[in-house]
C-alpha cells in the first residue's frame, strides 16, 4: 500500500507479515499479516489499544522480535533489503544507520551505570565507524541540536541524574546520531507532562525536517498522531483496519472500530463512549478477529479481510455489512 503518487521507492515494505508467540495456553498472533509502506521523508501514526501490536510491529522492523517469538509469514524490506532473516551481525550494520528506536520511558531504556556519553559515543561509532574522538564531537552537536545545555556536562551525566524530558531527549539523540533515515518513535512521551510531551513532539518533527528522515510514532493519542503524522494506521490484535491520511482519516473514518475510536476521544459535550471489548483468546478465532469484538453484533463478516482502497490512498480492512452502523457507537 504505496503512497497514491510515490515516485521514489518505499524506504519500508512491509508485506503480510505474520509474527507469533507459543505459549503453554496456545499460539498467540502477535501480527496477523500486516501490510503497509513508509516513503522516504514520511511520517506514519500507528494507532491502537494496549496489545493490538504496534510495539512488536516496532521490534519486528529493528530485528529485535523476543526470542520466544518467531516471524512465520511476509515480509520486511528497508531500502529494498529483506531483513526478516538476518543474522546478528548483519543487523548491526543497519540499526542507527537505516533505522533507529526511540523507546518508551528512556530512564529506563538508558543504560544506568553507563553515562549517557558513553551510550552515544558507541551509537555514532557503530553507525558511522569514526574515531572515538570524532564520535565524542557529533555527540556533543547532537545533544545540542535536541536541546539539551550544556551538553558537555550531559556526556559525563547518567540517566538517574536527569529528568524524565531530559533522558527523552538523551534517547532521541542517540537514536539519530548515526544520521538513521528511519527513526520509529514507541510512546516517546509514555510518563511525561503535558509541556514536556509538547516539547518532546516538536523536536521528533524539527529533526524530521531537518535530518530528511522518516517517522514512525506509536501512540495511543489520535490527536497526537493527527498533528504530527502524514498517514495514520489503525490497528487491531495484530491486524491493520484502516490506513489514510490523517486529515482523510478524521473526516471520513469507515471501519467501525476507528469510528469508535474517534467517538471514544473526550470532548466538552460528551467525555466518550464505549468502544466495546477485546474477545481475547488463546488461541485467536480463525478469520476476521474484529468480528469477534462484543459489541460489534454482526456489524462486519467474519472472513479474513482483504484490504478495500475506498479513495486515493484510503484502504480499510473490510466494508460494514451496514453502512449506517459506521457512527461509532458501539455500545
Amino acid at each position: 500500500m504505496q503512497t497514491p503518487a510515490a515516485t521514489t521507492p518505499a524506504l519500508l515494505q512491509i508485506d503480510g507479515l505474520k509474527l507469533h508467540f507459543d505459549t503453554k495456553a496456545g499460539t498467540v498472533r502477535a501480527l496477523d499479516g500486516i501490510s503497509f509502506d513508509l516513503m522516504p521523508g514520511e511520517s506514519l501514526g500507528v494507532v491502537g489499544e494496549t496489545g493490538s501490536g504496534k510495539s512488536m510491529t516496532a521490534r519486528a522492523v529493528m530485528g529485535l522480535v523476543p526470542s520466544s517469538g518467531r516471524i512465520v509469514g511476509g515480509s520486511i524490506r528497508i531500502d529494498g533489503q529483506e531483513v526478516t532473516q538476518l543474522p546478528p551481525k548483519e543487523w548491526r550494520a543497519i540499526r542507527g544507520r537505516k533505522v533507529s528506536m526511540v523507546f518508551q520511558e528512556a530512564k529506563r531504556a538508558l543504560n544506568p551505570v553507563c553515562t549517557v556519553g558513553d551510550q552515544i559515543i558507541e551509537a555514532a561509532r557503530q553507525a558511522l565507524g569514526v574515531s572515538r574522538s570524532r564520535a565524542s564531537e557529533l555527540s556533543i552537536a547532537m545533544l545540542a541540536k535536541v536541546g539539551l545545555a550544556d551538553p558537555e556536562r550531559i556526556m559525563k551525566s547518567y540517566s538517574f541524574e536527569m529528568s524524565g524530558g531530559m533522558a527523552q531527549r538523551a534517547m532521541i539523540a542517540i537514536a539519530v546520531v548515526g544520521g538513521a533515515r528511519l527513526v520509529i518513535a514507541d510512546e516517546p512521551t509514555s510518563a511525561l507532562d503535558v509541556s514536556i510531551q509538547a516539547q518532546i513532539l516538536g523536536l521528533l518533527r524539527d529533526l524530521r525536517s531537518d535530518l530528511g528522515s522518516a517517522l514512525i510514532l506509536i501512540t495511543h493519542d489520535l490527536g497526537v498522531a493527527a498533528e504530527n503524522c502524514d498517514r495514520i494506521a489503525v490497528m487491531y490484535l495484530g491486524q491493520i483496519v484502516e490506513i489514510a491520511p490523517a486529515r482523510m482519516l478524521f473526516d471520513n473514518p469507515v471501519h467501525p472500530y476507528t469510528c469508535g475510536l474517534l467517538a471514544a476521544l473526550p470532548s466538552p459535550v460528551d467525555r466518550g463512549k464505549p468502544i466495546g471489548t477485546a474477545a481475547r483468546t488463546v488461541p485467536p478465532p480463525s478469520g476476521y478477529v474484529y468480528a469477534t469484538r462484543r459489541g460489534v453484533d454482526g456489524m462486519v463478516s467474519s472472513e479474513t479481510p482483504t484490504m478495500v482502497e475506498i479513495e486515493s490512498g484510503h484502504f480499510v480492512a473490510c466494508l460494514p455489512i451496514d453502512p449506517s452502523r459506521t457512527t461509532g457507537d458501539l455500545t
